[in-house]
């Protein structure tokens, strides 16, 4: 298709007779519209495959291919059949008007046509085809958006194969208390995504102390402890994935206020990243590691009770723990073919 102005809406007239196309000009043209015209219906077809405009104005009584003809085949082609289409016709029988709506057509203007009238609907269809033609724009961006961040945890899992699943395990768990907690389903959908993306800033951590079998050096600590701010540094430019930051950012701070990277106390730390606290504790003490065997749901949830107030939000523990003990994750991992991965019962 043509590079054209996309501020312009664009609108195809269709009529084989010179004066219809002129005045049509004329008044489209005087509205701010971008206009283009064709004679017959072959041409018609072409010019929408090429250059698919955001209106078509096709006239109905035409030799050879007729409108309602134009139209059906414009509906037979997938990359153009949403385009909208207002028959412009000297027929106002009930018959004509069916067979539009058979074949396909928006709108009908009947000649001769009143300025006003054909101004303000062609002013609406362009309206709510750019509106729709918006949100699918949106809908494609955010699939690639979804497709991104998906490439990202499978390179985070490749990078660190201890790990593996643990990144799927901790977002449906987060997700699922979130919704227990009464979070509203936009909200989880950012702590879905800052779930999955929690380890993200461990990009910026040398493999050399990401994967080093002992025990940091202090030294060392500092650099594993600037995965936050790795984190933050990445999503933050990053517009769809800005308000997914708080789970990347924020995990490691502590109620007590003794956390990283800022400090934060109690309340002060995002509730997104005071739920995951929880989940994360959860996952890797339930989880069965080369260097520590994998504690039994009792065992996990007794430290994470007696960390309530210190290191978790008083408030989230209670909800978690009854969660896990009536089994409410067991369903997620099965559902997922991670049951095996991690080690409650």
């Amino acid at each position: 298709m043509n590079n054209r102005d996309t501020r312009q809406s664009h609108i195809l007239v269709v009529d084989d007779e010179e004066t219809g196309r002129e005045v049509l000009d004329g008044i489209l043209r005087a509205d701010g519209y971008a206009v283009r015209t064709a004679v017959c219906g072959d041409d018609a077809i072409a010019l929408t495959l090429e250059d698919a405009p955001d209106l078509i104005l096709l006239d109905v009584m035409m030799p050879g291919m007729d409108g309602f003809k134009v139209c059906e085949r414009i509906r037979a082609v997938p990359q153009v059949r949403e385009i909208p289409i207002i028959l412009v016709t000297a027929l106002d029988d009930r018959a004509s008007r069916l067979r539009g709506m058979e074949v396909g057509a928006d709108d009908f203007v009947t000649k001769p046509y009143d300025r006003l009238e054909l101004r303000a609907r062609v002013k609406a269809v362009t309206r709510l085809n750019r509106y729709r033609t918006l949100l699918e724009e949106r809908v494609r961006l955010v699939e690639a958006y979804e497709r991104t961040l998906e490439g990202w945890v499978r390179a985070l899992d490749l990078r660190d194969r201890e790990t593996e699943g643990h990144t799927q395990r901790v977002t449906v768990m987060t997700v699922r208390l979130a919704e227990r907690m009464g979070l509203p389903a936009d909200e989880c959908e950012h702590i879905r995504r800052g779930a999955l993306l929690h380890d993200i800033g461990k990009i910026g951590v040398p493999d050399s102390i990401l994967h080093k079998p002992g025990a940091l050096t202090a030294d060392e600590w500092i650099q594993m402890k600037q995965h936050p701010e790795h984190a933050k540094a990445l999503l933050e430019p990053i517009r769809y994935l800005r308000p997914a930051i708080d789970v990347a950012y924020c995990h490691h701070e502590k109620w007590d206020g003794t956390g990283y990277p800022q400090g934060l106390k109690g309340i002060d730390i995002p509730i997104a990243a005071r739920m995951f606290a929880v989940v994360d504790t959860f996952d890797a003490l339930t989880s069965e590691r080369p260097y520590k065997r994998a504690w039994t749901l009792d065992e996990a949830l007794a430290l994470i009770e007696s960390e309530a107030g210190k290191h978790f939000d008083p408030a989230v523990v209670p909800h978690f723990a009854e969660m896990a003990r009536n089994g409410a994750f067991n369903d997620t991992m099965n559902a997922l073919n991670l049951a095996d991965a991690v080690h409650i019962a």
